[in-house]
């Protein structure tokens, strides 16, 4: 029950999160460059994205509690199950530590360059804290109170890899159609210095699975060792 209430707590704010920002939040004329920049919306962000991916993991989490099941066990999991750590482990995890890690360190250098003050009276504070604050706290309860095995570090790291790729394409499809950066610290870079700033966001999304992975084991670890342990007696005998 207390698993159901804790899925359902994170499904709900999430998801009134994004209803909230989507018909709710209208960002002042000033702060609209034209074309697609402004057409695709809430979509430009990443945020946004990991946003819409946390609501869907807690959405299945929630599935799970009521048709899967949370064993901590190593036997053959329902596809609900093997869904939720796989998702888990590659993208809900990092992402949502990377955009919280990297708001605030933002925020703290200078926070024009990622969420300029003046967007303050359009932009209440909970929502700011809802997607940049809460979904690292009930991801991080999430990994401790929940047994999962990490999949093969190769397959969890393409996996984000591949979201991250894809979110990069995204952002040069607005600015090829708009001529306007989504953050405004692209617009401070030139081309080489935004090389440099996405190979090193790569690097730290890549560092966050493997803190993820290692909190994991920290976790974990002697549960899984116990339980493979106990499956290697069986087939002995």
């Amino acid at each position: 029950m207390l698993r159901q209430i804790f899925s359902l707590i994170a499904v709900t704010q999430f998801y009134y999160g994004i209803y909230y920002a989507y018909y709710h939040v209208i960002f002042p004329s000033s702060f609209q460059r034209g074309g697609m920049y402004d057409s695709v919306g809430w979509f430009r962000f990443l945020t946004f994205w990991n946003m819409i991916l946390q609501s869907v993991y807690f959405t299945i989490c929630l599935i799970n509690d009521f048709f899967g099941n949370n064993d901590i066990s190593i036997k053959e999991k329902p596809l609900i199950r093997k869904l939720k750590d796989y998702m888990y482990a590659t993208v809900a995890f990092p992402l949502a530590m990377f955009v919280g890690v990297q708001f605030w360190a933002l925020m703290a250098i200078d926070r024009e360059l990622v969420f300029p003050k003046a967007l303050d009276p359009f932009f209440p504070s909970w929502l700011n804290h809802v997607m940049h604050t809460n979904i690292v706290i009930f991801t991080v309860l999430e990994m401790v109170t929940t047994f999962r095995v990490y999949p093969k570090r190769s397959k969890g790291l393409t996996g984000l890899l591949v979201f991250l790729a894809v979110y990069l394409v995204w952002l040069h499809i607005i600015y090829a159609n708009s001529g306007v950066w989504v953050y405004p610290v692209l617009e401070v870079l030139n081309w080489w210095q935004r090389v440099i700033f996405y190979i090193v966001s790569l690097c730290i999304a890549c560092g966050l699975y493997l803190i993820g992975e290692t909190l994991n084991k920290a976790i974990w670890g002697k549960v899984q060792k116990q339980l493979e342990a106990g499956k290697g007696r069986k087939k002995t005998k």
